[in-house]
């Protein structure tokens, strides 16, 4: 079921992806193109980061668990920066069991949390949700 897109959120909005998953990286942007979003992606932390600075997205959605820098590493370099500070950001992860230190930490740091999988609704879903924050 395709949902309508909302252009005048979509039209204007960029989201970056960040995931160490190409494959997921490229599902989510695809999917999110296709609804009119402008959309960066990155495959680690690391380069999610420096995409973020050069970008500026209106709205990040973030793995948790990647190699080298986590997504809540990832997080905490965000928030110290004064213009990214705050950026809507959903953590996606396929962890079910998260320990509640980081559970509380990613909510304190502003973040949405969100399970895989995530269908098509539930992705385009999410974006509008965090770009409401923006836009």
């Amino acid at each position: 079921m395709r949902v309508p897109a909302l252009m005048s959120n979509a039209a204007t909005a960029t989201i970056l992806i960040v995931d160490d998953d190409e494959g997921v990286t490229q599902t989510f942007a695809r999917m999110l193109r296709l609804e009119g979003y402008r959309v960066h992606t990155a495959v680690s932390a690391e380069t999610g980061l420096r995409e973020a600075e050069r970008s500026r997205p209106d709205a990040i959605i973030l793995d948790l668990r990647m190699p080298l820098m986590d997504g809540l590493m990832f997080l905490r370099h965000l928030r110290s920066r004064d213009e990214q500070r705050s950026t809507p950001v959903a953590i996606v992860t396929g962890d079910y069991f998260l320990d509640d230190a980081v559970s509380t930490e990613l909510h304190e740091l502003g973040a949405e949390l969100r399970f895989k999988p995530l269908w098509l609704e539930d992705l385009v879903g999410l974006a509008r949700n965090l770009l409401k924050v923006t836009h």
